[in-house]
């Protein structure tokens, strides 16, 4: 390999010999063999092919509605916004690392235990203030972990405790992310080591699989397999169940975790509390972490009931449970997650956090935690969002349903999420040849075809499943249906469009 690079690094610099020393021989060949070496780390290795980004891209090139990801398409409540406006407008303190903030707050806290409550230049020559060495000891010498801006720990803390029946300390046991996204990574950073089993309920969210590899893990596959709807009745997804033998079987000695992630995307199930007690049990026989995505909670329909795993008996001491500001105020560019857990599992990834990212931009911090303090104050009541927002999506979804059905399509009633799948085995078996590579799933294709053919663009069911499985569940696609009604009446164009063909 040496003599080859270096017979490059001859042929790439013979052209520049006679230059002056600023380009020296010796340089350029110094620096061809160093582009010659692997530069990507090994654990990108098979996960640098994105499939969002394949399909976001065609998109692009054709006038579409977007019904594939997974996005509101309308504003967020006033409240948030004007939380927002505030945030960026008030406190200038509020434009600075959100750790010096939280040592700010330390030490307006000493200052006070200390009976000194005026802070400025006329206090700078006095004991006890800003030049008093045992406060700026107290605060160097803290390990003060950046968990969050405080009012929002605080709140997140005090709100979700009475729903997971826990004391939580805003401390030890809430951690703010970039984003549910920066608390998956964190969490499978913290707790996944080489050769570590993690199970994957799938379909599933398409970062487990590439974040439990990243981390030198090893992802065994479990699916969930539709039961058939009695004849004349629309198909749920609720009917789509785990095998307790099966997944039972999955567990083994190496087993580190599981990944659950209830409402389910793409599939919009909720899980029932007696499916979760299966989880729950095995993972307590079997001494495995579960880490909970829940951050469609909020967005059950029908009645359904979303019940976080940490609350069964025995799981909250080894459960991390994550969340999202993004999808629980319609906001999902603020990226603001949080993960819920006991200390001594928390205490890890605080540890990848501070190493890592650090901390979150603290003006969404402040936004979120006026949202949570106004939800508090109506939680329960008809004036809460969390109540609002699955009520006006439940009557998208059911518009959706009606429509999809015009075509053809076999949608599946969601009970959470965003999202809703349809089956599109109807086409498969009337045109079976749409264009494509001979081994790529035949959803993908349909997928591609009806975003160049029919303007409307929908995500391939099977990229939420492990490669073994795609075949087999090739026939669905996803729709996002969290979307304003505008979006809702220009696919009813296009799907009227489609229809007329069909029928011509």
């Amino acid at each position: 390999m040496f003599r080859s690079s270096a017979a490059i690094s001859v042929h790439l610099v013979w052209p520049l010999w006679g230059r002056k020393a600023g380009a020296s021989l010796t340089r350029c060949l110094h620096q061809t063999l160093t582009m010659a070496k692997q530069l990507p780390a090994r654990r990108l290795n098979g996960i640098d092919h994105n499939p969002w980004v394949e399909f976001v891209e065609l998109a692009k090139k054709y006038d579409v509605v977007n019904l594939g990801q997974g996005f509101p398409d309308f504003p967020p409540p006033d409240f948030a916004v004007q939380a927002f406006q505030q945030a960026v407008s008030g406190d200038f303190m509020l434009n600075q690392y959100t750790k010096a903030f939280v040592s700010l707050l330390h030490l307006l806290k000493v200052l006070k235990d200390r009976h000194q409550h005026h802070i400025g230049p006329s206090a700078e020559g006095r004991s006890g203030t800003l030049h008093d060495q045992s406060i700026w000891s107290s605060l160097g010498g803290r390990r003060t972990w950046n968990m969050g801006y405080p009012p929002l720990t605080k709140i997140l803390a005090s709100f979700f405790g009475k729903l997971l029946g826990q004391e939580l300390d805003p401390l030890k046991n809430v951690l703010v992310t970039v984003g549910a996204y920066g608390a998956l990574f964190t969490a499978f950073q913290a707790l996944v080591d080489e050769g570590d089993e993690v199970i994957i309920i799938e379909p599933a969210f398409d970062c487990y699989e590439p974040m439990t590899l990243m981390a030198g893990g090893r992802p065994v596959f479990v699916s969930l397999r539709p039961s058939p709807a009695p004849k004349g009745q629309l198909e749920s997804t609720n009917d789509w169940q785990l095998d307790p033998t099966e997944l039972a079987s999955k567990f083994t000695p190496r087993t580190k975790a599981l990944v659950l992630n209830t409402p389910n995307n793409p599939l919009g199930k909720v899980f029932s509390k007696t499916e979760l007690e299966l989880v729950a049990d095995l993972c307590r026989q079997h001494d495995v972490l579960c880490i909970s995505d829940e951050v469609y909670q909020w967005l059950v329909y029908d009645g359904h009931q979303h019940i976080s795993i940490a609350s069964l008996p025995g799981m909250w001491g080894r459960t991390l449970t994550i969340g999202s500001a993004g999808k629980s105020f319609s906001a999902t560019g603020w990226k603001v997650g949080w993960v819920l857990g006991p200390d001594n599992i928390m205490k890890h990834l605080r540890t990848v956090h501070q190493n890592s990212v650090f901390h979150c931009p603290t003006q969404g911090q402040a936004a979120v935690a006026r949202c949570f303090e106004r939800e508090q104050q109506h939680f329960g009541q008809p004036s809460s969002y969390f109540l609002q927002l699955p009520q006006a999506m439940q009557l998208h979804r059911d518009h959706m349903i009606r429509s999809l059905q015009l075509v053809g399509l076999k949608p599946l009633m969601s009970q959470g999420s965003y999202f809703l799948i349809a089956d599109i085995s109807g086409f498969k078996s009337k045109m079976p040849d749409l264009p494509g590579a001979a081994d790529e799933p035949y959803d993908r294709r349909f997928a591609k075809w009806m975003i160049k053919t029919k303007g409307l663009v929908a995500i391939p069911v099977s990229i939420f499943f492990s490669q073994p499985h795609q075949k087999d569940f090739d026939h669905y696609i996803r729709f996002c249906f969290v979307k304003d009604e505008a979006t809702l009446q220009a696919m009813d164009e296009r799907l009227q469009k489609w229809k007329r063909e069909l029928q011509s």
